[in-house]
């Protein structure tokens, strides 16, 4: 029989994300719809499910590497002062821009979570609902980190300020609490052990990130498909944790999340994390939110009179504990967004499973009030993330254009910042030739500047851009202002050597310094050779409507996919794939991996929303 109800829960798991990818179902994330369907097969209606003691060991392994994996997701960069590390574009943009960091605001906004939690804490205990007063306020405080990921995700918000700013407010919406929960039973547990001992996690952790800091530098030279070190090292990490923390009186889930952030401060490699979360997400997780919905007896539950009191009220705590939130929001992101990023705050059900199983094995909650908290917590479970998408729409600081600068104005750059201005490009250009000027200002934004010394380009905020043209005709001073705008901060410089000389003596230089050179003449050659060999290329170059493109792959949900089996696949035509310095010749069955860099050809309007699509960071 346990065997029957594990094939029942993992077929189940199979078939969820496939019926809501066949129903275009997107308003909910895929654990509340685990949860929803542990409630269809549980006891609460079909009574397919039954849990037993193998189901609960997966479940509560499921919960461990949810934790662990929340650990891992956490950015510990937000918390750094980070300004020296940005362009000079992004250094001016964060100074001029009367707007708050996400690690703020989101110290802010659990501030208020903190305070709210106690008040309701109190209005509970003196009007007698509810007489625990440190279990609620914990309670309230929580939120489910691992829901808040999956909705971010599922918006590609994770890069962004927004994204950034709600997960810091989850993640101190899971450590907050789990931190009381440890207190909470080391205080009124009777098999607790010395506050002091939990002191011996964080030296323990100290002690695994120390020993194993080295780890990533070298295992890629050792490791092979049938040893998986990567792997290996992160379950002992999670067991080593949870271990010392089931020794120490702490609970097992604290014990996985500082082991997610042990192995989150090794700098593992993305393709350890996407392993990682295909270990978790495909088997173990599914399991821990489809048996929460099995054990969820709504039968038992709703025919309690004080049960069904309670859940609306404990519903209507958790929500308003999360209310401070929205005007910290709003000092940064629009009403719509910071409704929305409140409302997702609000969701809750992991660490309050973990609280309440903590409780019940302390004698201090009844299963009345237990069966409420859960109820009122998978309400927030539906409503929160379809408030969400419901209103969170793109901000504006996220539609920001390239800005693409050139310096020199003349028949070999004018052409292009015209065509450049059509997508997704900020272009401006600058000339020291008042006849050049008259010519060409008319066409495309032009500044007409005395000098071109590297000075009076930093002091009229050229450097202060993304890409950075050089295509002045002289060749020595194009040399010198590149170096220039290197160690000024510009990432990207494409330079224009017509004198192949002074190329030849600068080339191995620049090349060193990460710069990008040209030269017409052998642009010119090579494209007379391509036209020999391949006919068809001068119909490519003249298309209007079809272009080349090159992107970077780093959106995850694009990752680990066949080229046949992306959504845009016919729009465009992927003709090489550039991994690890290598050409790869693709086809249809060809899998597309993280920091793969893709060549292709397709429409200008939808390309270019492809090509913001695949190299969105999440």
């Amino acid at each position: 029989m346990d065997q029957v109800s594990l094939v029942i829960i993992l077929l189940a798991a199979l078939l969820i994300p496939l019926i809501m990818a066949k129903f275009k179902i997107n308003s909910l994330p895929t654990a509340v719809m685990e949860i929803i369907v542990g409630i269809v097969i549980g006891p609460s209606v079909f009574n397919f499910v039954n849990t037993s003691d193998l189901i609960s060991q997966l479940s509560t392994i499921g919960v461990i590497v949810l934790l662990f994996l929340s650990g891992l997701e956490i950015d510990f960069s937000l918390f750094k002062k980070r300004l020296t590390a940005l362009t000079p574009l992004e250094q001016k943009n964060a100074v001029n821009t009367p707007k708050y960091s996400p690690v703020r605001l989101s110290v802010y906004a659990y501030s208020t979570i903190i305070v709210l939690s106690l008040l309701l804490a109190a209005a509970f205990k003196v009007s007698g609902l509810f007489s625990d007063f440190w279990l609620a306020a914990i309670l309230f405080g929580t939120i489910s980190l691992g829901i808040v990921i999956a909705a971010l995700k599922e918006q590609e918000l994770l890069s962004k300020a927004f994204g950034q700013t709600i997960l810091l407010i989850s993640v101190f919406g899971e450590l907050v609490p789990m931190m009381g929960l440890t207190l909470y039973a080391s205080v009124y547990g009777s098999n607790s052990q010395s506050l002091w001992l939990l002191l011996l996690i964080l030296a323990v952790a100290a002690l695994l990130l120390l020993r194993f800091k080295p780890f990533f530098r070298f295992y890629q030279n050792i490791n092979k498909s049938t040893t998986q070190l990567d792997i290996r090292l992160a379950f002992f990490l999670i067991v080593t944790m949870v271990t010392v923390a089931e020794s120490v009186g702490a609970e097992n889930i604290l014990g996985a999340f500082v082991a997610g952030i042990v192995l989150k401060l090794l700098n593992p490699s993305e393709t350890t994390r996407e392993r990682l979360d295909a270990i978790g997400y495909g088997f173990f997780i599914p399991i821990f939110f489809i048996t929460t919905g099995v054990d969820l007896n709504l039968r038992t539950l709703l025919t309690s009179g004080k049960t069904l009191l309670l859940i609306p009220l404990f519903f209507l705590a958790y929500m308003v504990a999360k209310i401070g939130g929205y005007w910290v929001l709003k000092l940064r992101f629009k009403q719509a967004n910071a409704l929305a990023g409140t409302a997702l705050t609000a969701t809750t059900m992991t660490m309050v499973l973990a609280v309440l199983r903590v409780a019940k094995s302390m004698k201090t909650i009844t299963s009345d009030q237990s069966g409420a908290f859960l109820l009122a917590a998978l309400l927030t479970f539906v409503i929160s993330p379809l408030i969400f998408n419901k209103f969170y729409s793109a901000e504006k600081e996220d539609l920001v254009k390239t800005a693409v600068h050139f310096i020199g104005a003349n028949l070999s750059t004018v052409p292009v910042a015209q065509q450049l201005r059509k997508g997704w490009y900020d272009v401006s250009m600058y000339t020291n030739h008042p006849e050049n000027y008259q010519t060409y200002h008319a066409q495309v934004p032009v500044t007409l500047m005395e000098n071109f010394t590297a000075q009076d380009l930093q002091d009229h905020g050229v450097f202060d851009t993304d890409i950075l043209v050089l295509g002045h005709i002289d060749a020595e001073r194009n040399y010198e202002l590149a170096k220039a705008a290197k160690a000024y901060g510009v990432r990207r410089i494409i330079v224009r050597f017509e004198d192949r000389n002074v190329l030849n003596e600068h080339e191995d230089e620049l090349r060193e310094l990460g710069v990008e050179v040209y030269n017409t003449p052998e642009a010119n050659i090579t494209l007379l050779r391509a036209l020999i060999e391949s006919p068809s290329t001068l119909l490519l170059l003249n298309d209007t409507e079809n272009s080349i493109y090159e992107v970077r792959v780093l959106n995850h949900l694009y990752t680990d996919v066949q080229i046949k089996n992306l959504q845009f696949a016919q729009d465009i035509t992927i003709s090489q794939v550039i991994r690890n310095r290598k050409l790869i010749a693709p086809n249809g069955n060809t899998t597309i991996m993280y920091g793969d860099r893709l060549i292709f050809t397709g429409n200008k309007q939808t390309a270019a929303q492809i090509r913001q699509a695949l190299a969105t960071a999440n």
